[in-house]
This record gives structure tokens, C-alpha cells and sequence, in this order.
């Protein structure tokens, strides 16, 4: 037996079945055998009888900056650690180290940060990374510094795609600036999410950039062309479009209640992808933290530039499920595809999103109230309450 674990009595949860009450062996890091009831033996076990506890798929963040006091941009090994080894707390059992908008120098060291990176023990794993400017549009730059933005460029994607070792999933990109549409092009040949965002585009123009390869959309309604019934922008865009999935940051600040309530009544669970957008302050106290160069006021009214401008969050995975949960009434089902499969399927991991046998062991264990009990990383406890 080799890092065998069982676990028994809870109530597996996946997105397109109903909920049932059963066992399931690890592996090696994952998933043996699914049954009703397991009689096998294992070097360690969780039996969940008593608790009345919900096995879900651990959730996947697509798009975080940083936690801990931590930030990609920081460049360092030991952020990048710190960051894996304090997302499991919330449930996170993946996540994409998000860039931001700053010189090319500075992104690139980044990027060959990522690209030095070995999970340890105990982590999130680090599923690769989201680009989020510099190809963004002026007009929407929100917490993005201005004068760093650059205008799409295919051979500096081409040559980030290198240095990153192929480790770029998803780039922010707003089309309507020049050269935007050919470079969703390149994206898709790349095979890496073109996802718009911090974009003044067109519905016309969200149209064209769909038929080229954009599949996602970057935090909805933040930083892009609002709904207008003449001019229905970004947001009547990609409301409209099937073929993209929307980020939300349902952390009430970013978005009204009612606004992510929308959304999911107008995206459906299998269009919505939940984040974090969280910066480096997240689980520290309130007070002043730096993003991308820029002083970051934290307080209970979230995180904010002097300008009054919202600089990410300080949101938790945790969270952004329960407030989920809270506003729409959504199924438990709904829960483990806005928290993980849809993003694993734009991610094509094949093994992840899902408890089924021979998928990977990566799950997060919660009471009824959605509060995170445990969390478990290819077949390993790696957060316990």
C-alpha cells in the first residue's frame, strides 16, 4: 500500500449528477475506486459519518495576483510557495499566478519565475499562468498603470510563451485595440484562453473577437464597456455569446449582489467561472500593501487605489462559494461547476474539475454551511480545520 487514503460516509458532489452518499479509495494520489460502500483497507482514513460532510472537487482560482503578504509579480520562488501553501486553507487545490500590466522587464522576470516552479508538499497546485496586461485598452485600465500598457504583440507572446516554458493558460487581452484580433488569433494557436477584459469594446466588436477565439471574459462588468439597451458593450456581449464563460468576483464589492444574481440567471452555472482577483493582502490585516508598484488601501470596503479606483481583491475561494450560494439559492451541483469543473474544462485538465476514478485526488471537504473542514492535494491532507 502506497499512500493509500479512504474515505468513507460523505456526500459526493459532482456538477451534472445528483448527490449521493458513498466511499472512495486514493491511490497514489488518485481515485481507485468510487462506491457506496468500500470495505478496503489504507495507510490512513477519514470517515466522515458523524459530520455530515460534502466532498467536492477542489476549487480552481483562474485568476489571483497573490495572498499571504505575496505577489507573482514579486518574482520570487518563496512568493510564489507562500501563495500555494496558504490558497488550501480556502479549499484551492489550483490556481493560475496572475501577472499585471508593468514593464516588459518586470513581467518577463515574472514569467521566468513561474517557469523555475516545483509544487511542494502541502500546496495549491500551480496550474500555469494568466496574462493580465499589458494588452489591455487605456480606457479601461482600471488598477492596470497606464503607462505600461503596450499594444498587443504577437512576437512577444510568442517569445513570453518561451521563456514561461509553454506555462501561460490565459491572456487578458482587449480586441478592439490594434492588432487585437490577429493576436486572438495566435492565442487560439497557441492553445491559450483568450479571455477580453479591461476592454471599451463593441458588441460588434466582442462578436468579432468570439469568432476569432475569444472564450472567456476577464472579471464581468469590471474594467469593460457596461450594458447600455443601445449600445449593449462588452457585458451584453458576452451574456449573449454561449461560447464564452465569465469570471465574477462574487465578493459583493466588486459587483452588487443583484449584479452576480443577473448573471448567473443570464450565464447559467456552466457560464460562470468564480475567482478571487486577489492581491497580496488577502488574510492579512487591514492597511496600506503594494500592487504592481502602486500603494493599495485595504479595509472592510475592499481594496483600493488613492484614486478611489478597486485594485483586486482580499476575497477567499471560501467565500466567493458561500456568497455564491447566498445570493442565487444556486444547487451544490451549480457550486462545483462555477467553482471548478468549468474552469478545468477551459483549462483542458482532463483529470480535474471531477471525482471519478482515475481522476486526480484534489478535493475540498465542507460542513453544510460551505465552511472548508478539509482540503485534500493528490491523495494528501493538506489543510485540516
Amino acid at each position: 500500500m502506497k499512500n493509500t487514503l479512504l474515505i468513507s460516509n460523505v456526500t459526493i458532489v459532482n456538477h451534472d449528477e445528483i448527490p449521493f452518499k458513498g466511499d472512495l479509495l486514493i491511490d497514489n494520489g488518485k481515485i481507485a475506486k468510487i462506491s457506496h460502500e468500500l470495505f478496503d483497507s489504507a495507510e490512513h482514513y477519514i470517515d466522515g459519518k458523524d459530520e455530515n460532510w460534502l466532498l467536492l472537487p477542489g476549487y480552481i482560482d483562474m485568476h489571483i495576483h497573490g495572498s499571504a503578504g505575496h505577489d507573482t509579480m514579486d518574482a520570487t520562488q518563496e512568493a510564489l510557495h507562500q501563495m500555494a501553501s496558504s490558497l488550501v486553507q480556502e479549499g484551492v487545490t489550483g490556481f493560475l499566478a496572475t501577472t499585471m500590466t508593468q514593464s516588459i522587464e518586470v513581467i518577463e522576470s515574472a514569467l521566468t519565475n513561474v517557469a523555475q516552479f516545483d509544487n511542494s508538499d502541502g500546496e495549491a497546485r500551480l496550474l500555469g499562468i494568466h496574462v493580465e496586461g499589458p494588452f489591455v485598452s487605456e480606457k479601461r485600465a482600471g488598477a492596470q498603470p497606464v503607462e505600461y500598457i503596450i499594444p498587443p504583440s504577437i512576437e512577444q507572446i510568442i517569445y513570453w510563451q518561451k521563456i514561461s516554458k509553454q506555462r501561460i493558460k490565459q491572456v487578458t487581452v482587449a480586441p478592439e485595440v490594434e492588432g487585437g484580433f490577429k493576436f486572438i488569433e495566435t492565442l487560439k494557436d497557441l492553445d491559450i484562453i483568450a479571455s477580453i477584459g479591461h476592454s471599451d469594446a463593441t458588441i460588434e466588436e466582442v462578436d468579432k473577437a468570439v469568432a476569432m477565439g475569444v472564450r472567456q471574459a476577464t472579471h464581468l462588468y469590471n474594467q469593460m464597456r457596461p450594458f447600455h439597451h443601445r449600445n449593449p458593450g462588452v457585458v451584453g456581449a458576452v451574456f449573449l455569446e454561449d461560447k464564452v464563460k465569465v469570471e465574477i468576483i462574487a465578493d459583493f464589492v466588486h459587483s452588487h449582489p443583484l449584479s452576480v444574481k443577473l448573471a448567473y440567471r443570464i450565464k447559467g452555472a456552466n457560464g460562470i467561472i468564480l475567482i478571487t482577483d486577489a492581491m497580496r493582502a488577502k488574510g492579512l490585516q487591514y492597511g496600506d500593501y503594494d500592487l504592481g508598484g502602486q500603494t493599495v488601501q485595504v479595509s472592510k470596503d475592499g481594496a483600493h487605489l488613492s484614486n478611489g479606483a478597486l485594485a483586486g481583491s482580499v476575497l477567499t475561494m471560501e467565500q466567493a462559494v458561500k456568497n455564491m450560494k447566498a445570493i442565487t439559492n444556486c444547487s451544490l451541483q451549480d457550486i462545483v461547476a462555477m467553482s471548478s469543473t468549468n474552469a478545468a474544462e477551459q483549462l483542458q485538465l482532463t483529470t480535474k474539475g471531477r471525482i471519478a476514478e482515475g481522476f486526480d485526488a484534489d478535493f475540498v471537504l465542507l460542513d453544510q454551511n460551505l465552511n472548508v473542514q478539509k482540503t485534500i492535494c493528490r491523495g494528501k491532507v493538506v489543510f485540516e480545520k
